[in-house]
C-alpha cells in the first residue's frame, strides 16, 4: 500500500479540511464474507468491493493478465488529493 499526498492541488482547489483520511501504510484488512472491514475507509470499500467479491468466488485475472498474481487487485481510493493505493489478494 502507498499514500500520496499532492499538496500543489490542495492548495489550489481543496476547501480546507480538518480530518482526513485514517489509513496508514502497512495496515491491512481480512474482508469476511464479502463484509467491509472494521476500520477500512467506507469510501475506499465502495472502489475494492467488486474486485475483493470476485476473489472471494475464485475468479481474477482481471484485464487479460493485469496482475502478475492473477489471485490479486491493485486498486486506489477515489481521493485526488491524496490518493491511497491497496494491494488486495486472495488468503489460502
Amino acid at each position: 500500500m502507498r499514500k500520496a499526498k499532492y499538496d500543489d492541488l490542495m492548495a489550489k482547489y481543496e476547501n480546507p479540511m480538518e480530518h482526513t483520511c485514517n489509513v496508514g501504510v502497512g495496515q491491512s484488512w481480512v474482508s469476511i464474507d464479502g463484509q467491509c472491514p472494521d476500520g477500512l475507509c467506507p469510501e475506499a470499500w465502495k472502489i475494492m468491493r467488486d474486485f475483493v467479491e470476485t476473489l472471494a468466488k475464485g475468479g481474477g485475472d482481471f484485464f487479460d493478465g493485469w496482475m502478475r498474481n492473477p489471485h490479486s487487485a491493485m486498486i486506489s481510493c477515489n481521493d485526488g488529493f491524496r490518493p491511497v493505493s491497496f494491494y488486495i489478494e486472495t488468503m489460502e
